[in-house]
């Protein structure tokens, strides 16, 4: 049976430098690139050593899911890794954020990051993995990236518990949790905006996914990198999360 990978949110940032260090990580016969702009996957055939299934999709668009899973019913295929990097932002109070935006980051970041684990589990075997993208922001609540940071808990949450469901069956779940990371994720997220405006760290993407992929060697239930995202995880977990959300404020000299 054919092996394959299968990375959603293939086009940019994270999700691409996975796509592109795939194949020295993991044998795969084939992989299945998924994201909205279908000529920047078509620009990774160049880049892939492997055949390249390229699947221009909305994920917060239901229909997509029909389309996955009729492929995935029709070939029968056995998916050595799924990495869940669709996902987006918006930096902004939130009564303020456009309410299909606002739906929008719960469809991707939490709808859609789901629905692709229950339709890939029955299509792994022992040794599969799953990355999905969680955040740094996932560890508190944090005012004016407020409903980002409310999926991110959710993706932390359901990954942590999804591994140790899926233990017995040799399937491993690892949720990434990144601090700030140089991406096109910014230009989105930062649309008008006028809160956010210090970051204390921009880490870089590829070192970012050399270490998640460590990280995934070793059985790690999370990811993180870096000095300043290990920090960040200690402060929410000893100090009042109000005191932390204040701090946060006073960081960013919100009026």
């Amino acid at each position: 049976m054919k092996k394959i990978a299968i990375v959603t949110g293939a086009s940019s940032g994270m999700g691409k430098d996975f796509a592109l260090t795939i194949t020295d990580n993991i044998d795969v016969d084939e992989m299945w690139v998924i994201a909205r702009r279908k000529e920047n996957l078509e620009l990774l055939k160049e880049q892939i050593s492997v055949p390249l299934k390229v699947i221009p999709l909305d994920l917060t668009n239901s229909d997509s899911f029909s389309k996955i899973e009729k492929l995935l019913t029709e070939e029968k295929p056995i998916i050595k890794i799924l990495i869940n990097a669709s996902g987006y932002g918006k930096f902004e109070k939130t009564t303020l954020v456009s309410n299909e935006d606002n739906l929008g980051m719960i469809d991707l970041n939490i709808r859609a990051l789901t629905n692709m684990c229950l339709l890939c589990i029955p299509f792994m075997k022992k040794d599969s993995k799953i990355i999905n993208f969680a955040s740094i922001a996932a560890f508190q609540p944090i005012p004016y990236i407020n409903i980002y940071a409310a999926t991110k808990a959710y993706v932390l949450s359901f990954s942590r518990a999804l591994n140790v469901e899926l233990k017995k069956e040799g399937i491993s779940v690892m949720a990434l949790c990144p601090y700030w990371t140089k991406t096109e994720f910014f230009d989105r997220a930062v649309t008008n905006n006028k809160v956010v405006k210090k970051y204390v760290a921009m880490y870089d993407s590829k070192d970012v996914v050399q270490n998640a992929w460590k990280d995934l060697k070793k059985n790690k239930e999370v990811s993180i990198y870096g000095f300043n995202s290990r920090l960040q995880v200690i402060v929410s977990k000893v100090l009042p999360h109000k005191l932390i959300m204040n701090l946060w404020i006073w960081q960013q000299n919100i009026k």
